[in-house]
């Protein structure tokens, strides 16, 4: 056992002496040694059932003959930082998360671990610091929230950033923005459409690295603790079978993953994450691997933002199991090891199947013909970015109205000096120049609030919460911080957004205003921000601080159309 190094010998009668104090017997010590790591916190209700589920995953260790650790991780939340230089925290917090569970359980030579995650970002962080440790783990979701109900309709948080923006547009009271923001989030549990966190539990679950349909029970469900005493049985299983998830993160589960984000028009935020999830891994994949999966699978689950319903629906109709039987019926699904040791196919033929649903469709009358997204190049993106598709169109023509951040775009949109036909230019928000790679669902949500969500567009070189919906474009590369295209841009130049053509172009002369380009001042100089403005890499490539991606480069690119290439 790894454990073996801390624990065994005369020499490590000290360590014995310190776990001795903290009430293991010989018994326990002697057994492997497994963490319990988690993000709880009580800032919001992301986190906030971590430990209960903790204890339980704890008490399913010590049953299946292991000793459990625990540790506790940070978490940012998305939805309280919103809007806030808080924000710039929040990818970042990916990373430590990241690198906080590694040290935690390599220092203590730990055997195997137990990671239960709550929100947007602890969830690939979990993914992350599986795959960098690649000792036996099973990683379990805390769970979706259920949702609210406002005026007999449901709502999640999502409904009350488009409540402000429809506030600052003078169509709804000081009341009823009130009663809004009181009715939207019941209690503990992440946010309720297929946003970032749920796509995300998606995610785990199809690659393997969560058991399917655990990760589907909503965080006050009856049966979630049950789900996490079955983890801690579980890992002691992965660890006497040494199965680790490395085996699983393969590229057949990455364009799984993929498909399965397609399908539910998910968070075009597991685009980062599953980069990042691949660089952990050794896994090759790029940011032109998600435009196969988008293109040619369809949307089949009627899930908000854009849809009906919410993570608690969709659990009601079977989960992301019934999604993927749909999409396996298909053939449109490859089978894959998981971490129960059944393969994925297994698994999901098991899971039960809900007589009568209206949430998940089958291929073959699909709510859409294609995925929700689309990886576009072109003049202002030689790197890449993404398209999240709105329903109407994939096309958009419109002049540029360009802000240096993020408060500047929404100081725009409230103080109605947006119009039709715009395309709002928010930069200098990437992942270095940010920092942070802040997400604009305030500044989309306004719009969508003061009903200019159809008649208007957005680039940036940020990012968009899963609650997002309209014409959008994000992760913009190279970042304008780093001299990409987009920081050449000046008010009145023409955009086009083409989908069709996957380009994102100009026609202004930027090679003649690139040589009175000067790099911006770093907005942070010291601290955790500032390390990760040095360290971090282009969004084409996750975003990550990993060691390969680390260097960015900074050699000024032509601005010459890229239409189609690989990133």
């Amino acid at each position: 056992m790894r454990s073996d190094l801390i624990k065994s010998g005369p020499d490590r009668a000290p360590a014995r002496a310190m776990l001795r104090a903290t009430g293991l017997d010989d018994a326990a010590i002697a057994r492997p040694l497994v963490a319990v790591v988690h993000t709880w916190s009580n800032v919001s209700p992301c986190n906030l059932n971590l430990r209960e589920l903790a204890v339980e995953a704890a008490a399913g260790i010590r049953a299946a003959g292991g000793t459990p650790v625990e540790f506790n991780t940070i978490a940012v939340t998305d939805g309280i930082a919103m809007g806030t230089p808080g924000m710039r925290s929040s990818l970042i917090s990916r990373e430590v998360i990241t690198d906080s569970i590694e040290l935690a359980v390599d220092g203590h030579c730990l055997d195997a671990m137990v990671v239960l995650c709550g929100c947007d970002k602890t969830i690939p962080a979990a993914a992350m610091a599986m795959a960098r440790l690649d000792i036996p783990a099973v990683a379990l979701y805390g769970g979706t929230i259920a949702h609210g109900t406002h005026d007999h309709h449901p709502i999640t948080v999502q409904q009350v950033f488009e409540a402000v923006g429809a506030h600052g547009a003078g169509r709804i009271s000081d009341e009823e923005l009130t009663a809004v923001e009181r009715d939207a989030c019941p209690g503990a549990g992440a946010c309720g459409g297929q946003f970032t966190a749920n796509t995300m539990a998606m995610v785990l679950t199809t690659m393997g690295l969560s058991p399917v349909g655990f990760n589907d029970i909503p965080a006050t469900h009856p049966a979630k603790g049950a789900a996490a005493f079955r983890c801690g049985e579980l890992v002691m299983e992965c660890l006497r079978a040494n199965r680790t998830p490395r085996a699983l993160i393969t590229r057949t589960a990455m364009r799984n993953a993929a498909r399965m984000v397609a399908a539910t028009a998910g968070s075009t935020n597991a685009v980062l994450h599953l980069l990042a999830i691949a660089r952990e891994a050794g896994v090759e994949w790029t940011l032109e691997d998600f435009e196969p999966a988008s293109v040619h699978t369809p949307v089949i689950a009627d899930l908000l933002p854009g849809g009906r319903y919410t993570a608690v629906e969709l659990f009601g109709a079977g989960g992301s199991a019934r999604v993927a039987q749909e999409l396996i019926a298909a053939g449109m699904l490859e089978d894959t090891p998981t971490v129960t040791g059944r393969s994925l196919f297994d698994e999901v033929t098991a899971a039960p199947r809900a007589d009568t649903q209206d949430v998940v469709h089958p291929v073959s009358a699909p709510l859409k013909p294609r995925g929700g997204y689309s990886i576009l190049y072109g003049n202002l993106a030689p790197e890449g970015c993404i398209l999240k598709i709105p329903g109407k169109s994939g096309s958009f023509e419109g002049t540029a109205r360009v802000f240096e951040s993020e408060e500047e775009a929404f100081a725009a949109v409230q103080g109605d000096r947006i119009r039709a036909g715009d395309v709002l230019v928010i930069r200098n928000e990437g992942p270095a120049g940010g920092p942070g790679m802040r997400e604009m669902l305030g500044v989309t949500a306004a719009l969508v609030g003061r009903g200019l969500g159809d008649d208007v567009a957005l680039i940036t070189d940020g990012r968009f919460s899963g609650a997002t919906h309209g014409f959008m474009v994000g992760h913009v590369a190279p970042e304008a911080a780093r001299g990409g295209p987009i920081a050449l841009l000046r008010d009145g130049d023409r955009i086009a957004i083409d989908a069709g053509q996957r380009e994102l172009r100009t026609d202004a002369d930027l090679a003649a205003r690139r040589a009175h380009w000067q790099p911006p001042a770093p907005k942070v100089s010291r601290g955790a921000l500032a390390k990760y403005a040095l360290l971090v890499g282009s969004a084409s490539d996750g975003a990550t601080t990993h060691p390969d991606t680390r260097v960015p480069d900074r050699t000024p690119r032509t601005e010459t159309s890229n239409q189609g290439a690989t990133a």
